[in-house]
């Protein structure tokens, strides 16, 4: 009897980038590849940051510095590169507030970051491992608002909702190609970005009695996540959304 093995969550050999990478969840995300063997760049707008986020990490985390809203940058950068096997796109922003109070601004703030920087992003990811005939995995940073609504995020669950469209219709396009697209779709996760919300003790009371497992998320629980869809492990998991959301949604 041959007893089935179970496939490999090591990403040794592989190359991985990650975007927003200089703290929160994407700094996390870049330690979570790299201690799994792959060879992680970490790229973001503020030069200090991310530098100090692949110095912290080691492994030979190597930092570079990228603006994703500037699309001709983006595929410069991606073309003048050997293709990543790993793509995580993280690089996002929020602005919390009601639908009548959203300015112009306020919406090309968000939905050019969310959703038109992580589209081209993605595009100049795929075009190079298609150039140099490179599978590998695409994991998009969602959210739970791109499963649900929620008073005053509007414009998050515009661009959340948005990556969870693309995602699946990039899963189409790819699945030839060898090339995986998943996102991740996590709860409130305490980071530098979100800290400032829980100041107010009525919202962070509202959040919690919404997590069903009763605390916030961390960013060690999504490193798991990321390290299983970008290997082996996830070798047939393509077009969907892994919800780390301690039992929001599942009412």
């Amino acid at each position: 009897m041959i007893v089935p093995r179970t496939p490999s969550f090591r990403l040794d050999g592989q190359r991985a980038l990650v975007t927003g990478a200089g703290r929160g969840i994407g700094m996390a995300a870049a330690g979570a590849l790299a201690e799994a063997g792959a060879h992680v760049t970490l790229v973001a707008r503020t030069a200090d940051d991310v530098a100090s986020a692949a110095a912290a990490i080691g492994h030979g985390a190597h930092a570079d510095v990228l603006d994703v809203s500037d699309i001709g940058a983006v595929e410069a950068y991606f073309a003048t590169r050997p293709a990543f096997h790993v793509l995580v796109n993280n690089a996002g922003t929020n602005r919390p507030m009601p639908l009548w109070e959203v300015s112009e601004a306020d919406y090309d703030a968000v939905l050019d970051l969310n959703v038109k920087a992580a589209y081209f992003v993605a595009q100049a990811a795929v075009r190079a491992m298609l150039r140099d005939k490179v599978g590998g995995s695409l994991i998009h940073m969602g959210s739970q608002m791109g499963h649900v609504g929620g008073a005053r995020r509007s414009l998050y669950c515009a661009s959340k909702w948005a990556i969870e469209g693309m995602n699946k219709a990039f899963a189409i396009d790819l699945a030839s190609h060898g090339i995986r697209s998943n996102t991740i779709a996590p709860t409130f996760i305490e980071t530098p970005m979100t800290r400032p919300f829980f100041e107010d003790p009525a919202f962070r009371d509202n959040v919690l009695a919404r997590i069903k497992l009763g605390r916030l998320g961390k960013v060690e629980d999504l490193m798991g996540a990321i390290v299983f869809l970008a290997s082996e492990a996830a070798a047939l998991i393509t077009g969907t959304s892994l919800v780390v959301d301690g039992g929001w949604t599942a009412e």
